[in-house]
């Protein structure tokens, strides 16, 4: 699936429906809790520790666009640079693209069931097929709600009075209550990287993209996930996808990443550390092709693990919406049935058990001690400390998100809910980062689920 002006059709979908989703009459919107998460953002520019972070940000974010970051990777620079191109596109309906995370013999047999073609006339939409009715539902409406709350919070932070740029639909009420109360300011990379919304070369609604702000980019050309010659301005300024004027935090496309890698994770627990970091990879691709920040990536991820997490606890907000996907009422009964029929596919395509064809590995994820440094490097990218009441401990995850542990849970069902909240306790990233406020929301952008698949695994 092509983006639209830096948006999935799915996304674009979700976000047009979804006051019909609210329509049930629901006190507290998923979109809300989705600015709540992020709304640290706004006050960057209120604090020395804010600014600092903001000036590390663009630092960083070109650092990994031109080749001499220190950061650790899974390969090459010009192999990641590669990948970022095929990254470009979105297989949203099957996650296709993600499923090199499974491994060798695992990801070759999802790709042996299902396929997605490309349009001659570079349509947007990419038609894809699934595996089963179940794993289509799961995988699309779980998208299409992640995909929602990133489209909506992408226009609030960088607008403030719209939560959709299509037909500048208003922000509500409660929903500009969450920046006032936090006493914040829309287009904050604009203001801090000298291109506010408007300006000339700016991003129109504001939260201007590293192509527009930073001095230099680096252009490269390689192919596309489909094949097609391909250069990284094609993905940034037409003709396959124009993000002059689509705001950049948080990542769209980093949402959707860590969203359907984390499902693979959840359905195939054997590969849960390498489907994280697939999903760390496929965000880290936005910095690299040009598109996003570093903290525009942290943002997706800490949404898409956030939004997963109230989805399989049932969280009554979360089910049933209509969001141009089937609505899901029993999350977990949807789970199970998708899971399922993976893994019954999986065995048979792979001419084995799951945890054999899972050991047999020759891909870049086959390596455990790169793929842990690699993703843990992805959960701060080097920035500095905005919080420091947050950065000298461990924040305790069961009495302040205990949610969280269901995403532990679902893949290690012998795992009780404290259990799997102490595991993401004693896994957590660094804190203090400029999303770590002390907030239950804050929790979110410090889970480590690498470190915590493996202690999962491990219990007897």
């Amino acid at each position: 699936m092509r983006l639209i002006n830096g948006f999935s059709s799915i996304a674009v979908a979700a976000m047009l429906s979804l006051a019909a989703g609210a329509a049930n009459a629901k006190t507290i919107t998923t979109t809300e809790n989705a600015l709540r998460l992020l709304v640290p953002v706004s006050v960057l520019l209120k604090t020395p520790e804010g600014k600092a972070a903001l000036a590390a940000n663009l630092q960083v974010t070109g650092d990994i666009q031109n080749g001499t970051s220190a950061m650790p990777g899974l390969q090459p620079f010009a192999q990641r640079q590669a990948q970022a191109l095929s990254d470009a596109d979105i297989t949203a309906e099957n996650g296709v693209q993600l499923t090199d995370g499974l491994g060798t013999r695992l990801g070759d047999a999802y790709r042996s069931l299902v396929k997605c073609t490309k349009p001659a006339n570079l349509s947007p939409i990419v038609p894809c097929t699934n595996i089963s009715p179940n794993i289509a539902i799961l995988i699309g409406y779980t998208a299409a709600l992640t995909g929602a709350d990133s489209n909506a919070a992408k226009y609030f932070f960088a607008d403030e009075k719209i939560v959709t740029k299509t037909g500048g639909t208003p922000a509500k009420p409660a929903e500009m209550a969450i920046i006032e109360a936090a006493g914040g300011t829309a287009d904050v990379f604009g203001q801090a990287y000298h291109k506010p919304a408007g300006s000339g070369g700016a991003d129109k609604y504001g939260d201007s993209r590293p192509f527009q702000t930073e001095a230099k980019k680096t252009p490269y050309s390689g192919v596309d996930y489909f094949g097609a010659q391909v250069d990284n301005d094609d993905f940034l300024t037409g003709p396959l996808q124009d993000l002059t004027d689509s705001p950049a935090y948080p990542s769209g496309h980093t949402t959707y990443g860590d969203t359907e890698s984390l499902l693979f994770a959840i359905m195939v627990p054997e590969r849960f550390s390498q489907m994280v970091t697939r999903g760390a990879e496929y965000g880290n691709s936005r910095i690299i092709i040009g598109a996003h920040y570093a903290m525009d990536v942290i943002g997706g991820r800490s949404l898409a693990y956030y939004d997963v997490a109230q989805l399989l606890a049932e969280k009554p907000d979360y089910l049933g919406l209509h969001l141009k996907a089937p609505p899901v009422a029993d999350y977990q009964a949807a789970l199970r049935a998708a899971r399922a029929d993976l893994r019954s596919a999986l065995e048979k395509a792979c001419g084995g058990t799951i945890a054999a064809c899972a050991e047999a590995d020759r891909s870049r994820f086959s390596d455990a001690a790169a793929n842990q440094a690699f993703y843990e490097a992805t959960l701060t990218y080097g920035l500095p400390v905005v919080y420091p009441a947050q950065a000298g401990g461990t924040e305790d995850v069961a009495a302040k998100a205990p949610e969280a542990g269901y995403i532990l849970m679902a893949a290690f069902p012998k795992l009780s809910l404290p259990e799997a909240d102490h595991i993401l306790t004693e896994t957590e990233g660094p804190g203090g980062g400029f999303l770590d406020n002390g907030s239950a929301f804050g929790i979110y952008s410090r889970l480590d689920l690498y470190r915590a698949g493996v202690a999962a695994a491990a219990v007897k």
